[in-house]
């Protein structure tokens, strides 16, 4: 058993973290202050290939793994939430289902300007009343000709607005005991297709989240991805390899924040001496190390389970609910260390925290991975 990363994943970390340290961290705070979609650095990092890091050369990606995808949303995160959520819905949502279950063609006209960075992607699944419970869909769709006429509506979607393409599920049979729910390309330019509310947030100010709405939306018939109906089981594979990309996200703002909070335990005098010399500040620092180390191992496993071809759905979903309650205390115990200076925008560790919180919810909240482990484990379908 081997722990090392090869030496082409230790590039990749050196290749993405010299592109966070000297473009991102330098405007984070900027970013995240204005709001302002970050056009430019999603452009730089579609040029050094971040955009389409584990799909082959063959269809417009980077040629890498999964395990080299994690590791890039990592140290995206390490220096701006937004810019790994961004990045993380674009390949994971995006990119994937066209990946998995995509034609020739529609790889060759959809997939390949994805991951090559030329266009953005995201991904419609979640309604007002289809969060968690996503059979309640809403949003349907019928043929009708060579087309197919989508009427409905998408909530909390990250990339709204600036995506140029949309994988987006909708009710194709309501009369079908499973709903029959179905996948479809969306343009941003379709017509009948609109974006409604943008949403402001805790934090992750500077990614997009927002509303689709589909209002008599006609599409191509050849835009349904995958088999009529079978749009329930692409989104659960969708959703697995999605987990591998918000457990990294965590880690990266985790990572974030104890070096944050290593760095001030050193500087940062009290009754004359370094706080980190104080064992109730030093365990802290302990803690935070050993939980990061912890939720490393499992998000690089799964992702190495993906890789190898094995099934991964329980270890995604641990990886995913391990590290993302690892980055909500960590981020927290971060503020704690900086006392007061924590609590103010000037020292970051704030902002860590209020990203922190999303990777707890998106792609399924920690209450729904554990449904997921337990029914895995237990072979019974637990509620």
């Amino acid at each position: 058993m081997d722990f090392g990363l090869s030496p082409q994943h230790e590039e990749i970390r050196r290749t993405v973290r010299t592109f966070a340290e000297r473009e991102i961290m330098p405007v984070a705070d900027e970013m995240e202050r204005s709001g302002e979609f970050p056009h430019d650095l999603v452009r730089r990092a579609a040029e050094l290939g971040l955009l389409g890091v584990p799909y082959p050369e063959e269809v417009g990606g980077t040629g890498l793994d999964s395990l080299a995808y994690a590791i890039t949303i990592e140290e995206l995160s390490r220096a701006s939430g937004s810019m790994g959520i961004i990045v993380s819905a674009h390949t994971s949502l995006g990119c994937n289902p066209l990946y998995l279950a995509g034609t020739d063609e529609q790889k060759e006209h959809f997939l390949r300007p994805l991951a090559s960075g030329a266009r953005l992607g995201a991904y419609g699944l979640t309604e007002a009343e289809a969060g968690s419970d996503s059979r309640g869909t809403r949003t349907h769709a019928r043929r009708e000709g060579d087309e197919w006429i989508l009427n409905g509506s998408k909530r909390f979607i990250t990339n709204a607005g600036v995506a140029g393409v949309y994988i987006v599920t909708a009710v194709t049979d309501r009369d079908a005991e499973s709903g029959h729910i179905s996948a479809f390309i969306v343009e941003a330019d379709a017509p009948g297709f609109s974006i409604g509310r943008m949403e402001e947030k805790m934090g992750l100010h500077a990614s997009r989240t927002g509303e689709l709405l589909f209002d008599d939306c006609r599409i191509p018939a050849a835009n349904l991805l995958g088999a009529e109906g079978e749009g329930d089981r692409l989104f659960l594979k969708t959703l697995d390899g999605g987990r591998i990309g918000i457990g990294a996200m965590a880690l990266g703002l985790a990572q974030a924040a104890y070096e944050a909070a290593s760095a001030y335990a050193k500087e940062r005098q009290q009754f004359g001496r370094p706080i980190a010399s104080f064992q109730g500040v030093a365990f802290m620092i302990a803690d935070m190390a050993t939980q990061i180390d912890a939720a490393r191992l499992l998000v690089y496993r799964a992702a190495w389970l993906k890789d190898q071809g094995q099934p991964y759905t329980t270890e995604a979903a641990m990886a995913k609910l391990f590290a993302s309650e690892v980055a909500r205390q960590v981020t927290n115990d971060a503020i704690q260390v900086h006392g007061g200076y924590g609590y103010i925008t000037e020292y970051h560790v704030e902002r860590y925290l209020r990203d922190a919180k999303l990777t707890e919810i998106g792609e399924g909240t920690s209450q729904i991975q554990r449904l997921v482990i337990a029914r895995n484990l237990l072979g019974i379908r637990a509620m």
